[in-house]
């Protein structure tokens, strides 16, 4: 059985890739995520990991907090924090909160849950400028061959990398705070 949010999110994938004209085989191309990968996620088969869904919101054009709020339906400029979208990661435990109303753009603040001894990878996308400010305990960030570590109040501009590695070595979780706006063309 399929919660709502895998519903909504298999709905939200399926009508993103078809109102840009593309085949199931061309957003496998695009995304790097298997076209039967792609079909399971957009019948609501599976719950998809964060690293599928950001590839595939980055190879359609969006971020992960968008295509998250796009399945939400949300449009509020007020968002309390019970209301704020919750995903989980059903493979590590990342815990990731929407915190900016969808309404909000260009501005996205998303927080993070980083579950003991998680690690994430996740593509970096070109069109976005990130910030992660550290809330609670560590994390380890390796953009490419570069780590940096960083502890609670710590704030790191992320690079160009394509490749990032989300980490947390510790014994109790790590709580971040990610910012997100359009880089300037």
């Amino acid at each position: 059985m399929t919660d709502p949010l895998t519903a909504r999110l298999a709905a939200t994938v399926h009508a993103a890739r078809t109102s840009q004209g593309l085949s199931a085989a061309a957003l496998a191309e695009t995304s790097g995520v298997s076209r039967a990968m792609i079909g399971k996620i957009e019948r609501g088969d599976v719950q998809p990991t964060a690293a599928l869904l950001a590839k595939l919101s980055a190879a359609l054009g969006m971020t992960l907090s968008e295509l998250i709020a796009r399945a939400e339906g949300d449009e509020r400029r007020l968002v309390r924090v019970a209301d704020q979208p919750v995903w989980v990661d059903p493979d590590t435990g990342y815990r990731r909160r929407a915190v900016s109303p969808a309404a909000g753009r260009p501005l996205e603040l998303v927080e993070i849950e980083l579950p003991a001894g998680a690690e994430v990878p996740l593509l970096a996308s070109a069109f976005l400028h990130q910030q992660v400010w550290v809330l609670d305990g560590h994390l380890r960030l390796r953009e490419g061959a570069e780590v940096h570590e960083l502890d609670a109040g710590d704030c790191l501009q992320l690079g160009t990398e394509p490749e990032r590695v989300f980490a947390n070595p510790g014994s109790l979780p790590c709580r971040y705070l990610v910012a997100l706006v359009p880089r300037a063309t």
